[in-house]
């Protein structure tokens, strides 16, 4: 045997042998190791390449993808998006009946008539005009005769009173004997009888149509009263809204400058608008819930009708009362609600004239709404936050970044707001969509409706 000419190289061989025999008795120890490492690179490239919405269902904590729905930010501001907070709150159902303005009967109108007989020479108003308590109106020329031979009477008793006063008062100061006793006692009878002369002459002119100034100025002048100023009354009533002095409106000038009027002759009509009715009708079907209105004195409310839109709402009325009897053609009924007034604008003219427009006229349309039910903790939202969809009620409920569609059970709905039932089903402090519940709707039917998946058509 030949021994080889390089040591080292046989010492190499023998090493490499040696560590083969030592990994081929271990490798139950150091393979499966050695397989985990090298499967690692692959794995992270399949996991790559492989769906990264692969085992998810597209929902996430407390969501589920087909009754929630996700807009962004921008999305909330293009369906004008409101958020409205639950409470619970009481809702009073009306029933909304034609009505209009008119005028209090035997209060709003006020005719004004001649006192005396006589020739009318002045007339202080315009027709439209305002004028205040005690403001003159007329002024008459007078020419009755019985009131001129009343006043006559009057000064001439007032003379003869005046001397028998005067001479009572001479005998009186004599010394004692000087004058007879009866002399004395006869003046003293005469100017008893002149006094009760004298009351009844003032109190005819009273009734004439005289107050007690004009009468107590004849008696101090001496003079017969030859004109006489018709002035504009007193408020008749006090009421809780016209509480402050406020002006009459000159409705109707019916006299003329130097017409002849008999005493009690219309010379004019003037209104207070201070306050007026409005004059409901309803059916007479109606009349039960009218009755339990007035009785409960629930607040009604009213709106004008303006070119067939409703306006300017009023609200804190209350039903006055009923009419009597029910309108056999058209089978309905009245009812009246008082209806403060308020000034709206006047202005006043170089001549002195001051003309008011008062807010509300008679002959005005309004609708009344009048309170018939009502349901006690409940919740009310408005129209738009509920959405039809057959026999299923909903809203949509904020859940953090997501709309929760909620199922709801509709008691009632009119034009404008809608109860819900306080069944469990929304709890106060919840919020819900004031505002674009639709269009919340209508996103989640089309992503309920199979919405194209941005992932189809990709290879990763």
């Amino acid at each position: 045997m030949n021994t080889p000419k390089n040591p080292s190289w046989f010492w190499s061989v023998l090493t490499v042998a040696a560590l083969s025999i030592v990994a081929l008795v271990t490798s139950s120890l150091w393979l499966p190791t050695v397989r985990q490492l090298i499967a690692k690179p692959n794995d992270a490239h399949e996991n790559e390449t492989a769906d990264p919405h692969a085992g998810h269902d597209h929902a996430h904590e407390g969501h589920s993808e087909a009754t929630s729905v996700e807009l962004s930010a921008n999305g909330l501001k293009n369906i004008n998006y409101q958020p409205l907070t639950i409470e619970l709150s009481t809702y009073t159902r009306n029933i909304t009946v034609p009505a209009m303005v008119v005028e209090r009967p035997g209060r709003t109108q006020i005719n004004i008539s001649a006192p005396l007989t006589g020739v009318i020479t002045k007339i202080y108003p315009v027709e439209g005009a305002s004028v205040e308590s005690g403001s003159p109106l007329f002024e008459i020329r007078l020419t009755h005769e019985e009131l001129v031979a009343a006043q006559s009477d009057l000064i001439r008793t007032a003379e003869n009173l005046d001397v028998i006063n005067r001479e009572l008062a001479r005998l009186t100061g004599l010394p004692e004997g000087v004058v007879a006793g009866n002399r004395i006692l006869e003046q003293q009878y005469e100017k008893q009888r002149l006094d009760a002369s004298l009351r009844a002459e003032r109190q005819s002119l009273l009734l004439h149509g005289l107050n007690e100034d004009q009468v107590a100025n004849i008696l101090n002048k001496k003079q017969l009263l030859d004109t006489l100023t018709v002035r504009a009354p007193d408020h008749l009533q006090e009421s809780e809204t016209c509480s402050e002095a406020h002006s009459f409106h000159v409705q109707k000038m019916v006299a003329r400058v130097g017409q002849q009027v008999q005493a009690g002759e219309l010379l004019g009509v003037i209104a207070d608008h201070c306050e007026l009715y409005i004059e409901g009708r309803a059916f007479e079907d109606d009349a039960t819930r009218l009755r339990d209105a007035a009785e409960n004195q629930w607040p009604i409310s009213a709106s004008l009708l303006t070119s067939g839109k409703l306006t300017d709402e009023i609200t804190g009325l209350h039903l006055l009362y009923l009419s009597d009897h029910v309108d056999p053609q058209t089978r309905a009924f009245r009812f009246f609600v008082a209806l403060p007034n308020a000034v709206a604008a006047q202005r006043t003219t170089r001549d002195g004239q001051r003309f008011v427009e008062w807010k509300y006229k008679p002959g005005q349309r309004m609708e009344l709404h009048v309170p018939v039910e009502k349901w006690e903790n409940e919740i009310v939202v408005p129209v738009e936050a509920v959405v039809d969809e057959g026999a299923e009620k909903y809203v949509y409920q904020q859940n953090g970044d997501h709309f929760d569609q909620v199922p709801v059970h509709v008691k009632f709905r009119d034009q404008s707001k809608v109860v819900i039932a306080n069944n469990g089903t929304l709890f106060p402090g919840d919020v819900i969509a004031a505002r674009g519940a639709y269009e919340m709707h209508l996103t989640l039917k089309n992503q309920a409706g199979g919405g194209v998946d941005p992932h189809a058509g990709h290879n990763h």
